[in-house]
């Protein structure tokens, strides 16, 4: 069990509220006077979620972006986030960067905190939402026989990434440093889906993950993966596991179709020795990223 995993182990024991959901989700779902409010926060570390020199506007976007992609997971509507801050040395550029991505998405800032390290600068952002749609979707419920969709290609954040490293200033970054969520997907497959959440940490893992909380096994088909058209074949094991693509990953029932463009990976099957199969093997090597 990793550092990370060990420590979400000893925090279980802590958080024993329904709306906690056992920290086996990705957001809270807290009952509030006939309201269900969807919450989630995520943090990001320079160095380690964006690289060292980039446009403070970018990593505003990206900030407010993964956290909205958890919103989107359980078909909520934004209501307004909260902010903790460590001070830079372009405050302006990181502010006006989020005052334009609060705007793009119609999202009020409400609060939050400033703090001053002399280490790497770490960011946090808690988003606030509304559940349009009872129960919310949740990683479990997936069940034997559901299809396995996803809402678009991965690899596009590797490959962006690896681009923006490299100083190619002529490829499209754009995945990498300003992901979309998808919110409008999401309130529209929240009534249909049996476990929906987002593709942040790699396909691969998150696909487990899904599994492993549904009690199942994802049956994976390789042949059936959207790809960027610029991944290189020798690329493809590399973009299931290489995360931050940020579409929503999702089970529906047998001849369902969703409302929204989206591709079938694979069936759900029942629980068997291995969470997750890819082509009718369990996969070797990484899943996707973790925190050691």
């Amino acid at each position: 069990m990793s550092g990370e995993a060990a420590f979400i182990a000893a925090l279980r024991g802590l958080a024993t509220h329904p709306a906690a959901r056992g920290l086996a989700d990705d957001c809270a779902v807290l009952e509030v006077r006939g309201e269900t409010l969807v919450l989630t926060h995520d943090m990001m570390v320079e160095g380690v979620h964006w690289l060292p020199g980039q446009d403070p506007a970018d990593v505003a976007w990206k900030l407010l972006a993964t956290n909205l992609s958890d919103l989107a997971s359980k078909g909520a509507e934004p209501l307004g986030v909260l902010l903790g801050y460590t001070l830079a040395a372009d405050n302006a550029g990181f502010a006006g960067g989020l005052g334009a991505a609060l705007a793009h998405f119609g999202v009020p800032l409400l609060g939050g905190d400033t703090v001053r390290n002399p280490g790497p600068q770490t960011l946090g952002l808690t988003a606030l939402g509304r559940a349009t749609h009872l129960p919310v979707p949740s990683r479990s419920g997936a069940q034997a026989g559901d299809g396995i969709w996803i809402t678009g290609p991965v690899g596009g954040a590797m490959l962006a990434f690896e681009a923006l490293r490299a100083g190619n200033t002529s490829a499209d970054t754009s995945a990498y440093r300003r992901p979309v969520p998808r919110l409008a997907e999401g309130r529209a497959l929240a009534p249909l889906v049996t476990a929906m959440m987002d593709v942040s940490d790699g396909l691969l893992l998150d696909a487990t993950r899904m599994a492993e909380a549904s009690g199942a096994t994802f049956a994976l088909d390789p042949s059936a993966m959207p790809l960027p058209v610029a991944l290189p074949p020798e690329r493809r094991r590399d973009a299931l596991s290489w995360g931050d693509d940020y579409e929503l990953l999702f089970t529906l029932p047998a001849g369902i179709l969703p409302p929204c463009p989206a591709h079938r990976i694979g069936t759900v099957t029942p629980r068997a020795d291995a969470p997750l199969l890819l082509g009718g093997a369990p996969p070797e090597g990484p899943l996707g990223y973790e925190h050691c």
